[in-house]
């Protein structure tokens, strides 16, 4: 993967991704040709009545399992809702507004400077031996932010790599395959825990009636994942990745500054990275007391255990935005680069300018998702999937290995992780539950398939923002290059995975407090 901007000599396996994935059309032409065979594929499936039982909703005339049709996509309602949901469909776009409210904090702290000198600052005395496992840990810790981690890690894991003067891209790489590839790998249970729990316990009491999930169930097991993948995603970032990129040519950069700055740190800069820390420290100040203090409104007492944190995790995309903001205005009106309000205002604005392609690509790519929600072709393809494994016949272990792989699979259309399990554990978790596997263990094997293949499908909806990220320091950075970069991150944390999930079965290790990997087979009493 050279940075020459010409077609890579690279050879092999890589080499053969990268120069396929490059010939591609731009991505924005890409997903309006995905938008044309998803059409083609709700007719032709339409017409061929592909359906599928829904494994969680009962039909109340027929007491039966309501069934679930492939959608035509040029159905009269389904063009009635294309030709006039047209603003809705873009503007509710999830990524879309993650993305535009941290860079506006983040395109200020960028342009005053604060990011280069804190980076220059902390990055001088590291050893480059501990930055990429520092880093990879770091990303992983972020996924309890979940969206804005995407936004926020990703962009600055480049930044820091190129103050460290290593190429930057090999820092998308190793913030990536952290944040994305190893999405449910952390050290201690978040939202995500408590969102796909919560749907497995709902799945339990489909057919086993009132039944309680320990939502800290996959706690042990998500840790045991972290460590399993901090060397993996080491390795393959420092002796793989980084060698194969070799040395950053900055004259193929598109927007990123890479002029190499000043060795010194001026006096003007150091009184500015401390207004920066102070703001900072105030900020950490404002949400401890917004959480601990006699008014609590990152807390929502009257939800259940489960959801009673949901304000802190929402409020985590403001907080990005205002830990940006600020400490960047008070770093930039000490260090010079700011000096009134209009260059502050002017500053957010081009990093709105910088988002100009984004935009164009999110109003496709938001079309082609709720397009292929209308279908209902992932959720016949799912349910179609889940019937499969469960006919297969397959020993315990070897069923949790076809779930990790099923997932995976599943992950490269279907790329939100609750919906996949939505549809997936009304199925697996009570005919896994049935064969003495307990739920908890279920839903750790999904959880090890969902995430991996996140870095190589075109269709999560960060991957195109994280070809964006990469064109800033390499213009002539394609979607082949990008799947090339992330292909040995991928196998390396799905073999990872694998080997996690087998040494579970296998020693019958303790996924969480109180659970384990297999139960006493429970006595049907739901409506199944």
């Amino acid at each position: 993967m050279n940075t020459s901007g010409t077609p890579t000599a690279q050879s092999g396996f890589l080499g053969w991704i990268e120069r396929t994935g490059n010939r591609l059309p731009d991505p924005v032409l890409l997903f309006v040709y995905f938008i044309a065979i998803l059409i083609a594929l709700s007719v032709a499936a339409n017409l061929a009545g592909w359906a599928a039982p829904h494994p969680a909703e009962i039909d109340p005339d027929t007491g039966t399992n309501r069934l679930i049709t492939v959608e035509s996509l040029l159905s009269e309602e389904n063009l009635r809702r294309l030709l006039t949901l047209v603003p809705e469909t873009f503007t509710h776009f999830p990524p879309l507004g993650f993305v535009l409210v941290v860079m506006l904090g983040a395109g200020v702290a960028e342009r005053s400077g604060l990011f280069t000198t804190a980076m220059r600052a902390s990055v001088a005395n590291a050893p480059r031996f501990w930055l990429t496992p520092a880093m990879a840990l770091a990303c992983m810790m972020a996924n309890h932010a979940a969206d804005a981690a995407f936004v926020v890690m990703i962009p600055l894991a480049a930044i820091i790599y190129h103050a460290a003067g290593r190429h930057p891209l090999v820092g998308i790489g190793v913030s990536f395959a952290a944040v994305s590839g190893a999405f449910s790998a952390n050290l201690v249970p978040g939202q995500l825990d408590a969102l796909l729990l919560g749907i497995t316990e709902a799945a339990v009491q489909t057919v086993f009636g009132d039944y309680t999930i320990n939502i800290a169930g996959n706690w042990y097991f998500i840790a045991a994942m972290t460590v399993a993948y901090l060397p993996v995603i080491w390795f393959v970032t420092d002796r793989m990745i980084e060698p194969r990129l070799g040395a950053y040519d900055p004259s193929l950069a598109g927007e990123a500054a890479t002029e190499e700055a000043p060795t010194a740190i001026t006096a003007d800069q150091k009184r500015g990275m401390r207004n920066a820390g102070l703001v900072v420290l105030g900020l950490v100040a404002l949400w401890l007391f917004l959480f601990f203090g006699p008014v609590t409104p990152l807390i929502d007492p009257a939800a259940p255990p489960e959801a009673q944190l949901n304000p802190l995790y929402k409020s985590l995309l403001p907080f990005f935005l205002l830990v940006f903001l600020l400490p960047g205005y008070a770093y930039g009106k000490a260090a010079g680069t700011i000096g009134d309000h209009r260059d502050l205002i002017g500053m957010m604005a081009d990093a709105m300018k910088d988002m100009a392609y984004y935009l164009v690509l999110s109003f496709v790519a938001a079309h082609f998702v709720v397009m292929f929600a209308w279908s209902n072709l992932g959720i016949v393809l799912a349910v179609t999937g889940a019937d499969t494994l469960k006919a297969s016949g397959l020993p315990v272990w070897a069923m949790l290995i076809a779930i990790v792989l099923f997932g995976a699979a599943l992950n490269l259309i279907i790329g939100s992780a609750s919906a996949k399990w939505a549809l997936l554990a009304p199925v697996l978790v009570p005919m896994l539950m049935l064969l003495g596997v307990s739920p908890e263990m279920t839903t750790a094997a999904y959880r090890v398939g969902d995430s991996a293949t996140n870095i190589i499908t075109p269709l999560m909806v960060y991957f195109p923002l994280i070809l964006i990220f990469c064109q800033r320091w390499n213009k002539h950075f394609g979607l082949g290059s990008l799947t090339a970069l992330m292909m040995p991150y991928f196998f390396g944390i799905m073999a990872a995975g694998l080997a996690v999930t087998v040494s579970w079965v296998v020693f019958d290790i303790p996924l969480g407090p109180g659970t384990s990997v297999f139960m006493d087979i429970p006595a049907a009493t739901g409506s199944g």
